[in-house]
């Protein structure tokens, strides 16, 4: 690998994307890849070989997803299958192809069954039946680890191919989508006590008891997990992992209350009103959590603290509503 390697980020627009490129320049990456979607559609298998021959990056992050809240997942499921699986089959082939040997491969917690024992170990894959609202997204994450697997397992000793794969538990932060209908529960939370702020709506309804837990990771933790999983040394990161359970968790180590979260966002946003909960309305799982042990075995933890990233995720937001308006 040369000490000033090319690197290929895939998605570099998105929440995730973004983040592992400002990690990379921070920590003095100058030769940096990227297109947007007008420039090269991922989907189409020709553009993206032309791409990978014209540029032979010396590594992928692959970053780039259709990505959305359950209402998204529920409504267009034929979109997030196809889209994703030919997304990461057109680059994972893509980069075989030319020559590159490593290749991060990000999927989602999702992957794992409705009903997996908490904390969730990556050794719970395929062993039961997936959310059925989120489903098609799942499955195509899964195929994107298979995907990595059987390329290692195939070319590892003919080409030194080594593709990884991180699973992240909940994103949140800069760069994140805050549409009403598209997104996920923390930019859904922080937009509903936003406008219920400036329309000093005296309560805020949300969906269920309260009562589910969840855990959330702050994005640039994520990038910094990325970064460093790609920069272990084959042996250590080999120590840690098996030839059919390549893949890492990346979480935040614990969980909260969705009660909790709604009264920290309101709080950060500055509502003053009532929070109330629906339970007409259903709860989902009772509890998502990752486990994350392989990873902080590797010499990772995650850094930032909820409160400082739900600010953070704020000011991004306000941020985009200034640039809306």
């Amino acid at each position: 690998m040369p000490s000033s390697p090319k690197i290929y980020v895939a998605g570099h627009r998105g929440m995730v994307g973004s983040a592992i490129v400002r990690t990379l320049q921070r920590q003095g990456h100058e030769n940096i890849v990227t297109r947007t979607h007008a420039e090269l559609d991922l989907t189409e298998q020709a553009a993206v070989r032309a791409f990978f021959e014209q540029e032979r990056p010396d590594q992928v992050y692959l970053a780039a997803a259709k990505v959305g809240g359950i209402y998204a997942n529920n409504t267009y499921p034929a979109e997030f299958i196809y889209q994703n699986l030919m997304m990461e089959a057109n680059i994972i082939e893509a980069a075989f192809r030319n020559g590159v040997k490593n290749l991060l491969f990000l999927g989602s917690s999702c992957i794992y069954p409705k009903l997996a024992d908490q904390p969730m170990r990556e050794d719970a894959l395929l062993t039961g039946t997936l959310e059925a609202t989120n489903e098609p997204y799942a499955l195509a994450k899964i195929a994107g680890i298979k995907l990595c697997e059987s390329y290692n397992r195939q070319y590892h000793v003919s080409h030194g191919i080594d593709y990884r794969s991180v699973m992240p538990t909940n994103l949140y932060g800069p760069g994140d989508n805050y549409h009403p209908e598209n997104s996920h529960v923390i930019p859904a939370l922080i937009r509903r006590f936003h406008e219920a702020k400036v329309n000093r709506s005296p309560r805020v309804y949300i969906w269920g008891t309260g009562t589910p837990k969840r855990e959330f990771l702050f994005v640039d933790d994520m990038a910094l997990a990325s970064v460093h999983v790609m920069a272990l040394d084959k042996a250590t990161y080999d120590q840690h992992t098996q030839p059919m359970l390549s893949h890492i968790n990346v979480g935040y180590g614990s969980d909260i209350t969705i009660r909790e979260l709604a009264e920290t966002i309101g709080k950060t946003v500055g509502y003053e009103g009532t929070i109330e909960f629906d339970s007409s309305k259903p709860d989902g799982a009772p509890r998502k959590l990752m486990d994350s042990a392989r990873l902080n075995a590797l010499g990772w933890h995650a850094k930032v603290e909820l409160a400082t990233g739900l600010a953070s995720a704020y000011q991004d937001f306000l941020k985009n509503e200034s640039a809306r308006t």
